[in-house]
């Protein structure tokens, strides 16, 4: 099987708890996807938009991991916005289910909030959206 290269774009003062989890699941047997270079804490950096432009299309796919702060998350969104720019196909997904999560501001309208479940993660990266 070969393996979709992902990007995961999260929250990284609330959510590195759920870019871990992801992580692990990307170690499973049977997964269907590899994580080539997780989303980039911002920092001082001038030019992390263009690192993160670099790897993001390096990838297959982006995951969004929607927490209940990631419509204030400016970098998941300068990210979401370079995922689009460059026709990258990406999705969100329902970061917790027992918190009221939301989609990043750079989010489309019509882009739905994927349930974080094994089964849906694979049909997701398998395109299924």
């Amino acid at each position: 099987m070969i393996k979709k290269r992902t990007f995961i774009s999260f929250d990284y003062d609330h959510d590195l708890d759920l870019k871990n989890l992801l992580v692990g699941q990307a170690r499973n047997t049977d997964s269907p996807f590899e994580i080539i270079d997780m989303s980039i804490k911002e920092t001082i950096s001038k030019d992390w938009k263009d690192n993160a432009r670099r790897r993001i299309k390096g990838c297959d796919v982006v995951i969004v991991i929607c927490g209940k702060n990631t419509n204030s998350a400016t970098g998941v969104s300068a990210e979401l916005e370079i995922a689009q720019e460059e026709c990258v196909p990406y999705f969100l997904l329902y970061g917790r289910s027992n918190e009221n999560c939301v989609k990043p501001i750079a989010a489309k309208s019509s882009d739905n909030m994927y349930k974080w479940t094994w089964n849906n993660l694979k049909l997701l990266i398998g395109g299924r959206r």
